[in-house]
């Protein structure tokens, strides 16, 4: 499979899972920005992520939601107040490289992915709304930065298409998210087996994007094999706006870190051979052929005379009708498991 990278980070399979805190759409001044990259640098994230976007080039003034977190709505009065002005990305650009961690947006236009720019935006998220907008994939594509994509509402085939038109571009370094654009999606909606099929699919790094109301879903897919992992993340879910309420806060994101860190050792390399721990047990509490009576030197070995019980270091259960009719080479104390120079 072909590995995920930029600056110092590698996403892949045998590589840590990638934490974003999708910060955007919770909050609207740098005093909430901030203190949202605060928790989530607290919490152990990776990254946060923005949503670049503006109003009049992602919407029409017709266009509507009807999804449970925001009800019936004009898309375009909901993007208006969403705005984020290029000082505000500044101030968070800025604030993120002080406090060290990874900062980076979902552009909906090439005027906001110009806005990012100027910001020296290093990866560019595309939302699951442009998954199939070849156009716009194929001009970020060409600017050779690494592309995250989500696939929120795709098939497989147009996930291929949308792959082809970005590889086209000689942009091969592509992470794929698996995604339901859902507000908030329901746990059995997930189908988080895509993960597995999509990277046999396509040989590339996938994550999941979790819309979700808590943590066990994405938890279950690190140990499904997702590469990344993209969790809405507020301060309040009682806090005004639409993503509050589907969104981890610091106790759940700081949980699921911890969780997905140990499901990572969990996994491990898949070969399958006794642990390290397992030394010990294993020579104490498998089976072995041991003897029931004292057997002399110079006896026939009959059945009756051994049994199979613990512990383990003596000759393997497979060989128990091997041994029946040897002669004991030395004595052989009852309780005792035999050994092949013993016969």
């Amino acid at each position: 499979m072909r590995n995920f990278q930029f600056q110092n980070v590698i996403i892949g399979d045998g590589f840590p899972v990638w934490i974003i805190a999708e910060i955007g759409g919770n909050f609207s001044d740098f005093q909430t920005g901030r203190k949202l990259i605060d928790l989530a640098v607290s919490a152990g994230a990776d990254a946060v992520k923005l949503q670049t976007y503006q109003a009049e080039t992602i919407a029409t003034k017709k266009a509507v939601y009807d999804m449970p977190n925001v009800g019936k709505a004009n898309q375009y009065e909901l993007f208006k107040k969403g705005e984020l002005s290029f000082e505000l990305h500044k101030q968070i650009w800025d604030y993120c490289r002080e406090k060290g961690i990874t900062v980076f947006s979902t552009p909906s236009h090439m005027k906001d992915v110009e806005l990012l720019e100027r910001l020296g935006c290093g990866i560019y998220k595309i939302g699951s709304d442009d998954a199939v907008n070849i156009p716009f994939l194929t001009e970020v594509a060409a600017l050779g930065k690494p592309m995250i994509l989500s696939t929120g509402m795709c098939t497989m085939s147009e996930v291929r298409e949308s792959v082809e038109a970005i590889l086209g571009k000689g942009n091969s370094n592509l992470a794929l998210l698996h995604c339901v654009t859902n507000y908030p999606s329901l746990p059995e909606h997930a189908n988080l087996r895509c993960i597995e099929n999509m990277k046999c699919e396509f040989g590339l790094p996938v994550g999941y994007s979790d819309h979700t109301v808590g943590i066990e879903v994405s938890a279950a897919s690190a140990a499904l094999g997702a590469n990344i992992i993209e969790k809405h993340f507020t301060y309040d879910k009682n806090a005004e706006g639409p993503d509050h309420q589907l969104s981890a806060d610091f106790d759940e994101l700081k949980e699921l870190i911890r969780s997905v860190r140990i499901i990572e050792k969990a996994l491990g390399d898949g070969v399958k051979a006794p642990s390290a721990g397992e030394t010990i047990t294993r020579r104490n509490n498998r089976k072995s052929v041991v003897s029931n009576v004292n057997i002399p030197k110079g006896t026939l070995i009959t059945k009756d005379m051994i049994a199979i019980k613990r512990p383990g270091y003596g000759i393997e259960p497979k060989h128990f009708f091997d041994v029946v009719g040897r002669t004991a080479k030395k004595d052989i104390s009852a309780e005792e498991p035999i050994l092949w120079e013993q016969i």
